[in-house]
């Protein structure tokens, strides 16, 4: 039977300083003077619109995400949240991260972060090399990034991921390897090191760059692993890698197929409705100026998701931790038997890309490898 898992909010801030060419998020750059104001207060009625989504649960977490959320001030985010907090309220141990870019990082914007109620921080690093970072299009350089981890640390920041990339054009090895040396020398207890790619809509899909060739990329990976396993982060999802245990409440709600409310231009959202039997997507207006003029009355697109995608979803997010998923999680998130994906499963454990315990099935060393093709099974 369908059950109600626990509520997030993701908070979307879509202006930035500069379009990075990889960047295919729902990122606006900042031409004049960002309306922070007006933003603020279409946020608030975007919430009020979607109280009805609550059924009655307090916030696990709460995310701002962009574009690039470190451009508002702490009054801002703060007023964001004393709104939720008196709408919904906030479970004892919330986790709320903000998004930061080193290039604009401020030390008074940290301490007023912290003091609105922040307590957690994603500073988008990418790289420690000084090239690899132009090629990337970043406005910040190593010394700002190391910088902008030494302000967050001073402003009361213990609890901070680091955003890496790697894969990146013509990257060796060694340098990949630099780059998790200074994140974890850095003291950030939370490493998010994913690999780039090339999306659609990008200034890099039109113009590819020269990426690191396959032989290459493995021994990236390799070392990488190895790396951060040795140097006490434990990987708990694909790219996910956290020092005692601290993960992320916000991005485990997503990948164990919790719900989440999606306020701002362009913010999705998904939604359980038990004493319907049924799962819901939300989309908000993504222009800014049009969710702007909305002011009062956000155009929401919500739209039930089907039986059979609603277990391709939970899959396609369950087989990404290293925990895997059970049979009966199965059941309680998407409402439906597990009868419905289990030859696929079967199919997929006698290739030896997934694994069964007692409870679950997870991801084998060698189904990480080949995950896209296990996911495209479902």
């Amino acid at each position: 039977m369908l059950k109600l898992p626990p509520l997030s909010l993701y908070v979307h801030i879509p202006w930035c300083v500069k379009k990075c060419p990889y960047c295919d998020f729902n990122s606006h750059v900042a031409k004049q003077n960002i309306p922070e104001n007006d933003y603020v207060s279409a946020l608030i009625e975007d919430l009020k619109a979607d109280l009805h989504w609550v059924q009655g649960r307090k916030l696990r977490s709460i995310f701002f995400g962009g574009g690039t959320p470190s451009l508002f001030s702490g009054a801002a985010i703060g007023t964001i949240l004393q709104a939720a907090e008196e709408m919904i309220g906030f479970e004892s141990d919330i986790e709320i991260t903000l998004e930061a870019n080193p290039g604009v990082a401020e030390q008074k914007k940290f301490v007023d972060f912290y003091s609105a109620g922040v307590n957690r921080l994603s500073v988008g690093v990418q790289s420690f090399n000084d090239d690899h970072l132009k090629r990337l299009g970043r406005i910040h350089g190593s010394s700002q990034a190391i910088s902008a981890i030494s302000m967050a640390q001073s402003a009361g920041f213990d609890n901070f991921n680091i955003d890496l990339m790697h894969g990146l054009p013509e990257q060796t090895v060694a340098e990949a390897e630099n780059d998790i040396s200074k994140a974890v020398d850095s003291g950030a207890i939370h490493i998010s090191w994913y690999q780039l790619t090339i999306e659609p809509n990008t200034e890099f899909f039109s113009r590819p760059p020269i990426l690191p060739i396959d032989d290459r990329l493995a021994d990236i990976q390799q070392a990488g692993m190895v790396m951060l396993n040795n140097k006490g982060y434990q990987q708990y999802e694909v790219s996910a890698f956290a020092n005692d245990e601290m993960q992320s409440h916000h991005n485990m709600n997503y990948w164990q197929f919790g719900d989440y409310l999606g306020v701002g231009a362009g913010a999705h959202g998904k939604i359980t409705l038990p004493a319907q039997n049924e799962v819901f997507r939300t989309a908000k207006t993504r222009q800014p100026d049009h969710y702007l003029a909305k002011l009062g009355s956000p155009e929401i697109l919500s739209k039930a998701i089907a039986s059979d995608e609603i277990a391709q979803e939970f899959m396609m997010n369950g087989l990404r931790l290293k925990q895997g998923v059970s049979k009966d999680y199965f059941t309680q998130r998407t409402g439906l038997d597990f009868h419905s994906v289990e030859q696929i499963v079967l199919r997929l454990q006698s290739q030896g890309l997934l694994e069964q315990d007692t409870y679950r099935y997870r991801t084998t060393p060698l189904g990480y490898q080949f995950l896209n093709s296990v996911l495209q099974n479902f």
